[in-house]
């Protein structure tokens, strides 16, 4: 194992072979590898790298959260609850206490589970990722990140450093909302984040997210541009819904049908408008992640 404690240590060590793995908090790793899913010739610890644990508003209002940092940190803290609420919400629920004070938010985006849930978060909140790898660093979109099931365009040398989201702005207001069978210590069924920008009384930006059905995290674009420029209303809240389900490729497994699953992006977007208009038009609303 080795333990840099910088990143240009942390990307000498993963150059040296193409089977060195990077670990910060081990959730997932760890687990992949007890189960043979994953092998790795080299575990490299990148706990101690300081790059990855900047976490900071800009003087414009941007967030730079290090992909180093835990999810019960996000979850915490103010710098996320006070206008980036869906990411502070999809880290919230991620395992138990246990799990959140270890996993990472770079983690749970490189790992490129389905199901992840600070996956549709970010990409509401249309996120970048910084990646360094041995030619530089380069900024990647987040709707542009994920690949295919545990699959991202991050190379076997290369680094996710930080994860850059642009400040909402005045009049946004987003939410994150899964469902699963078990309320901790298990994964979502389904998980939509909504944001919504309201600008004298009409929507001036839409962005839908869903997780767990497709083999990426991904928007549900037709129902953004439903709500683009309108009032947002009940009825239209409803029409979104059902375009978001358009956009969903569910399978059925154990943990659920697609036809359930259908039926969840339904109600789950229709939610998550309806609190994150009510977020963006500062009125006061009350967490709920229950179906």
């Amino acid at each position: 194992m080795a333990l840099p404690d910088s990143l240009a240590a942390a990307q000498g060590a993963l150059a040296e072979g193409s089977e060195n793995k990077l670990v910060a908090g081990g959730t997932d790793l760890l687990p992949q590898m007890k189960n043979s899913m994953v092998s790795a010739r080299r575990v490299i610890d990148v706990s101690q790298v300081p790059e990855l644990k900047v976490f900071e508003k800009t003087s414009d209002g941007t967030l730079r959260v290090g992909a180093g940092v835990a999810a019960r940190s996000i979850e915490l803290s103010q710098l996320a609850n006070n206008g980036f609420r869906a990411l502070a919400e999809g880290a919230g629920v991620v395992g138990s206490y246990q799990i959140r004070n270890l996993a990472t938010l770079g983690g749970n985006l490189a790992n490129a589970a389905p199901s992840a849930d600070m996956a549709p978060p970010v990409l509401a909140l249309e996120a970048e990722f910084l990646i360094a790898g041995p030619h530089g660093q380069r900024r990647v979109r987040a709707d542009e990140f994920f690949t295919g099931v545990r699959r991202t365009v991050l190379a076997p040398d290369e680094v996710l450093v930080e994860i850059i989201i642009p400040n909402p702005g005045h009049g946004s207001g987003g939410t994150y909302l899964r469902h699963t069978p078990r309320r901790e210590l298990d994964i979502a069924v389904v998980g939509v984040a909504s944001q919504l920008t309201i600008e004298g009384g009409r929507c001036t930006k839409a962005r839908i997210a869903l997780a767990a059905v497709a083999p990426i995290p991904l928007r549900a674009t037709e129902a953004e541009a439903r709500l683009q420029g309108e009032t947002i209303t009940p009825q239209l809240i409803e029409e979104a819904s059902q375009l978001a389900v358009k956009a969903a490729k569910p399978i059925s497994d154990q943990r659920g049908s697609a036809d359930f699953r259908r039926h969840l992006v339904q109600v789950l977007t229709r939610r998550t408008l309806t609190t994150a208009l009510e977020r963006a038009t500062h009125i006061s609303t009350s967490r709920n992640g229950a179906i």
